[in-house]
């Protein structure tokens, strides 16, 4: 049994790294956005009747969706159990995201680089006397434009005019909650259920997801529909936050740097984003802020390409740590001892092919498709029973 939770995770892992994220028109959680849509309106001119609607809209939506994949999930399980612990693998891969976050991050900091002249300074060495090669100030704008354009898929706040340090304070910022949002949140209640129930494991990481998506696109003060989500994903994100907030000061090798975000962390309006937002600038010694919300750590300058390329690497060795706190979970989970799952033979096959994928990919990352596919074969070949 342990093996095949191990196996789920590692088929889930080894799907984001290679994968990243599928296009919006096969993504469920894109399907359960639209859903959303539908009943984001104004139902009535009434703003009490509008809380209560979205009461009904925060507990009936995520339940639905977790009870629909639990169900599938189950059933499949029933039918094949290697098939089922598939489709488990498969849940956790669509509910979590890392790799996404981590290229959309490094490609805003990429864009925000102008060769360390900063946007009034091009074409100062030139006034100066100096010879420089520096890029031309219509280049430079351009970048920005692009950062601009890119960073929207992190963050919601207008990105018309911000600098480029602001840009990268804004993509460092969301890795950080993100991380805390995207993976820790539904990878946690997986992982604690798994050795329980899959199709539970399942449900509940979509309930999660589901809570984090309706949060997202109706808890706003502007929306009254939305105070129920928004206050609901406040409770559920209580633990994880503070949990990614741990995992990054613990990635920066600097554990101190939690302690000194308690400062900072309620800052925000948000009672969780503040955690790994704060802990991941105080790691970093720089400023984060949003305009006319908040200031991070106030003392510190904004984050530079360096600051930047940091966080990337703080946030993907923390989710490292992330997996290997899931992996002491599900080995030393007592419900492994005392509850059988499956067939064992025909999941312990599944188990050494999936974590030899893994492996595989883990190796291969950042090579082609090619070498990983070899990676693959050779690795499994060595896990294989």
């Amino acid at each position: 049994m342990t093996l095949t939770i191990l196996a789920v995770l590692g088929f889930a892992v080894s799907l984001d790294l290679l994968i990243g994220e599928p296009p919006n028109t096969l993504h469920p959680v894109a399907w359960f956005g639209r859903v959303v849509g539908l009943v984001d309106r104004e139902w009535t001119s009434d703003e009490r009747r509008l809380r209560w609607i979205g009461v009904v809209v925060a507990v009936v939506l995520p339940l639905s969706a977790a009870v629909l994949v639990g169900a599938i999930v189950g059933g499949i399980l029933d039918v094949q159990p290697m098939a089922g612990a598939v489709a488990a693998a498969l849940v956790l891969f669509l509910t979590t995201s890392l790799r996404r976050l981590l290229d959309l991050t490094r490609e805003v900091i990429d864009a925000t680089d102008v060769g360390g002249v900063g946007e009034n300074e091009i074409g100062a060495g030139v006034e100066m006397g100096v010879e420089t090669e520096t890029r031309t100030e219509t280049e430079t704008k351009g970048d920005l434009e692009t950062a601009r354009t890119l960073v929207r898929g992190l963050v919601g706040r207008d990105t018309e005019g911000l600098s480029a340090p602001q840009l990268r304070s804004a993509a460092v910022e969301s890795a950080g909650e993100n991380f805390s949002d995207g993976l820790i949140a539904p990878l946690l209640p997986f992982v604690v259920l798994a050795p329980v129930s899959l199709p539970l494991a399942a449900a509940a990481a979509t309930w999660v997801k589901a809570v984090n998506t309706l949060d997202s696109m109706l808890g706003y003060r502007s929306k009254p529909i939305g105070t129920a989500s928004a206050r609901l994903d406040d409770a559920v994100m209580w633990v994880p936050a503070r949990i990614s907030a741990g995992l990054l000061a613990l990635a920066a090798l600097d554990p101190g740097s939690l302690a000194r975000a308690n400062e900072w962390a309620r800052v925000p309006s948000s009672p969780n984003a503040g955690w790994p937002m704060a802990t991941l600038a105080c790691a970093l010694s720089v400023r984060l802020e949003k305009r006319d919300a908040y200031v991070l750590n106030p003392d510190a300058s904004l984050p530079t390409v360096d600051d930047g390329a940091r966080a990337i690497r703080i946030v993907g060795l923390a989710a490292v740590l992330a997996f290997a706190l899931s992996t002491v979970l599900t080995v030393y989970s007592p419900a492994v001892a005392i509850v059988e799952f499956g067939r064992g033979t025909e999941l312990e096959e599944l188990g050494a092919d999936a974590v030899a994928l893994g492996i595989g990919i883990g190796i291969g990352i950042e090579s082609g498709i090619e070498p990983r596919i070899q990676n693959w074969i050779l690795a499994l070949e060595v896990v294989r029973p």
